[in-house]
């Protein structure tokens, strides 16, 4: 019988936003954008809903999630790992938190200004 491999499966970092039920959170993956025209960086995500087996992520949870086999009718990720629990446990994160995860290169310029008036002093 011949080995066969089965094909690399898409993995995401994202952010808990919801838990809607047992063992079903939403996770929503921001990204970066250009704009086509004026390549200014847009701010995007996705929401997906995901299968957590053990429901142990929490709202705001950093998990990593992998794609896998219909579980129900809108569930098609699962939880791989949980990389950071969050902070503070309450209300359901904004889309401004997650958004303020994301790396730019405005907010790195001005930490990095903020680290060189700080070492200067």
């Amino acid at each position: 019988m011949p080995t066969t491999t089965r094909n690399k499966r898409k993995d995401l970092v994202g952010f808990v936003t919801s838990r809607s039920g047992d063992k079903s959170i939403k996770v929503t993956v921001p990204f970066k954008v250009p704009h086509p025209r004026y390549q200014k960086v847009i701010n995007r995500k996705i929401v997906v809903h995901v299968h957590d087996e053990k429901n142990t992520a929490g709202i705001g949870d950093k998990v990593e999630i992998m794609e896998t086999r219909p579980i129900s009718r809108l569930k098609r990720w699962r939880v791989v790992a949980i990389l950071e629990r969050a902070i503070s446990v309450g209300a359901a994160i904004t889309e401004a938190d997650v958004a303020a995860q994301v790396p730019t290169k405005t907010r790195k310029t001005e930490d990095a200004a903020a680290t060189t008036t700080t070492a200067a002093e």
